[in-house]
């Protein structure tokens, strides 16, 4: 006997249903954007800036409102700088799972504590994103019943 399960493609790939996502990038967000438009199509909802101190103002003030940190670290001065803008928004009181993507990233790394950000090598890829995005959201996701 064979049993055959149909899997809605759709609801399967939204593995972050709904969390805010802000993602720290130098690109003007648009149609374009590969990573925001991943970051969509996984179940976030993206919200862009381009100025670090802005970004960690954001979070600050609305703390509870993001589910997701995500930055592009190369414009901003490569991954130890990545790690600087993790540091400065844990001094601003902010402790929210994180992605770093840069292409100084010799090795992926996916760490167990949630305080400490994953690091991802740029370019991003779809596969790569997801990962992270997955082991990033690990204790958040909301699960689709079958």
């Amino acid at each position: 006997m064979q049993v055959f399960r149909q899997i809605d493609p759709e609801a399967a790939a939204l593995v972050g249903w709904g969390v805010r996502v802000m993602l720290l990038t130098p690109d003007r967000i648009d149609a374009k954007s590969k990573t925001a438009v991943r970051l969509a199509g996984l179940g976030g909802i993206v919200e862009a800036e381009h100025d670090v101190f802005a970004a960690i103002e954001t979070m600050i003030n609305n703390a509870t409102g993001f589910g997701l940190f995500v930055v592009e670290c190369d414009a901003f001065g490569g991954l130890e700088a990545g790690h600087q803008i993790i540091s400065m928004m844990h001094k601003g009181g902010v402790i929210l799972p994180s992605i770093l993507v840069s292409q100084d990233c010799n090795e992926q790394l996916f760490p167990d504590e949630p305080h400490e950000p994953i690091v991802l090598r740029a370019p991003l890829s779809a596969v790569g994103l997801r990962v992270g995005f997955e082991h990033a959201l690990r204790d958040r996701l909301i699960y689709a019943a079958a």
